[in-house]
């Protein structure tokens, strides 16, 4: 295979590596150089069901010879009121109605236009560490790092920023971590946006790119009690922890709460580009028609894909598989973590997982992080880092991996650990 188009694509592409893929096939990415990689990067959480699936492959290429466009606004398509039926089954009641997009940043951007319609309110409040896309909107409701944004000001107006419930990083107990995060909230629908003008709370129900950080369950429900005294929107940002991923169908299963809308993206359709939100229909019908669209929206081969990615993940059992695999993996870090005290914290739900990185003085371990994920890079691994300091190595193998693809796993990160000293 020729590398000469390679010059050619733009550089603002970070790259974690420089394999060029030729094929996937469950855990496994396969190189054009003959090597074999146990992927435990998901494609950023995308390919829950493993590399080219054969039931998800099977969907895409039967729908391929039947209707590859069939755009929203002119006819309805059958994948697409499949996927509305299979959504149905997995998602939290009483969220019953949905909206189609391509990416994570674009569903964001549409739930948040959503929230203001329903509320004829403008700002919105987000926390600490998010990352809810790269466009011009999502850039400022993203804080997991300046990289995102730096350069970019000025970014859309009306976003505000409230701590997240991160207790290793302030080194306090959930319940300290909780109360702090807490009063500072209600400061600031005091301080800087008044209920009545706030549209929305935005939250990952796992922080996602900021660190792989699972709160303390009752702030969830502080949350939701506090949108429902204000008549504020709560809207989950499940494109990363969605489908799966933390051994529930999603995240917000964990704490028992319902948002009012709900985000969905990366595994919904197992590599495919598409996006999804949902929400109550009474939420929905205040939305005005023709104010929000798109022209690849829901498009009928990645509906198919998402269909089959539902129904395999269903009949293989893939959620509780991810539950019990991670915590074969969690068990593994956490006895490593006994032996390589820079790992100062393992965390997680299902198949998403943390390690952070700490040097002795308690400060975050960049260094260590990224040369220990270069390291299982060479012994076969894929692993990428996360948090704003790009300390956290962050475990996201897909739900179909097993037992001996874990410890294998485990002993090629333990190699690199040792060998990146």
């Amino acid at each position: 295979m020729a590398d000469n188009g390679i010059a050619h694509l733009s550089p603002v592409w970070s790259r974690s590596a420089t394999l060029i893929a030729e094929r996937g096939e469950g855990a496994y990415l396969y190189t054009t150089d003959g090597k074999r990689y146990l992927d435990f990067t998901c494609g950023i959480g995308v390919t829950n069901t493993g590399h080219a699936h054969p039931r998800v492959v099977q969907a895409i290429q039967a729908q391929a010879a039947k209707l590859l466009h069939g755009q929203a606004n002119i006819v309805y398509h059958k994948p697409m009121i499949q996927l509305a039926e299979e959504l149905l089954t997995v998602v939290p009641s009483p969220l019953d109605t949905f909206f189609f997009s391509n990416s994570g940043a674009e569903i964001v951007e549409g739930a948040v236009k959503l929230a203001r319609a329903a509320t004829k309110r403008t700002n919105v409040i987000v926390f600490q560490g998010s990352f809810h896309g790269r466009t011009n909107a999502t850039m400022a409701m993203t804080t997991s790092k300046t990289i995102y944004r730096a350069g970019f000001q000025p970014l859309a107006s009306g976003v505000f920023v409230a701590p997240f419930p991160y207790s290793y990083r302030y080194g306090w107990d959930d319940e300290t971590t909780l109360k702090f995060c807490l009063k500072e909230l209600k400061l600031l629908l005091k301080s800087q946006t008044a209920p009545e003008e706030t549209a929305a709370i935005l939250i990952e129900p796992v922080l996602g790119e900021g660190g792989y950080v699972v709160p303390p369950a009752q702030f969830l429900h502080e949350l939701r009690d506090l949108c429902d005294y204000y008549g504020i929107m709560l809207i989950a940002d499940e494109v990363q922890s969605g489908f799966g991923r933390t051994g529930k169908w999603f995240a917000v299963e964990h704490f028992d709460v319902v948002p009012d809308i709900m985000v969905m993206a990366k595994g919904i359709a197992s590599g495919l580009p598409l996006s999804a939100l949902a929400t109550r229909k009474e939420i929905m019908s205040k939305w005005t028609p023709g104010s929000h669209g798109g022209t690849y929206g829901g498009n009928a081969v990645a509906c198919a894909a998402g269909v089959a990615t539902i129904q395999t993940m269903r009949d293989e059992k893939l959620i509780e598989n991810s539950e019990k695999m991670g915590q074969v993996l969690m068990a593994g870090l956490r006895k490593m973590q006994e032996e390589h005290p820079e790992i100062g914290d393992v965390r997680g739900k299902g198949l998403m997982i943390a390690s952070e990185f700490t040097d002795p003085r308690g400060e975050p371990w960049t260094d260590r992080a990224k040369a220990v994920a270069k390291a299982a890079l060479d012994e076969g691994l894929l692993l990428l880092t996360c948090g704003s300091y790009d300390n956290t190595v962050r475990w996201i193998p897909p739900l179909v991996v097993n037992e001996s693809q874990i410890k294998d796993g485990l002993a090629m990160f333990e190699r690199a650990l040792n060998r990146s000293i």
